[in-house]
């Protein structure tokens, strides 16, 4: 999908820029969800649905952006401000639709 030249211009070089439903934004999710913990490759191929030869690749492409990290076989969210900021989102977004659906109680 297109943006407008002025928000290609005036966009933050920061920014995320992971799309919704796509491999990298599941795996991000995901590790946002577990910040705490550490996976290995097939641990996040299990939990996300993701094929399995497809972990590995999205996980290279995610650690050149510096949002995830790993030592050895397990892989983890980065420490990150961007990161911190998607992770408060998500966890805001699902708490309200969680709260919709469920009331306040």
């Amino acid at each position: 999908m297109p943006i407008s030249i002025d928000r290609f211009e005036d966009g933050p070089d920061d920014a995320l820029d992971i799309q919704e439903g796509t491999q990298p934004h599941r795996i991000l999710r995901f590790l946002a969800e577990h910040s705490d913990e550490a996976f290995t490759q097939t641990e996040l191929h299990e939990a996300t649905g993701i094929k399995r030869g497809s972990v590995g690749a999205v996980l290279s492409r995610l650690e050149q952006r510096h949002l995830v990290r790993h030592r050895g076989r397990y892989w983890a969210i980065a420490e990150d401000d961007r990161l911190a900021s998607y992770a408060a989102q998500y966890a805001a977004s699902s708490a309200s639709t969680t709260d919709d659906y469920y009331g306040e109680e």
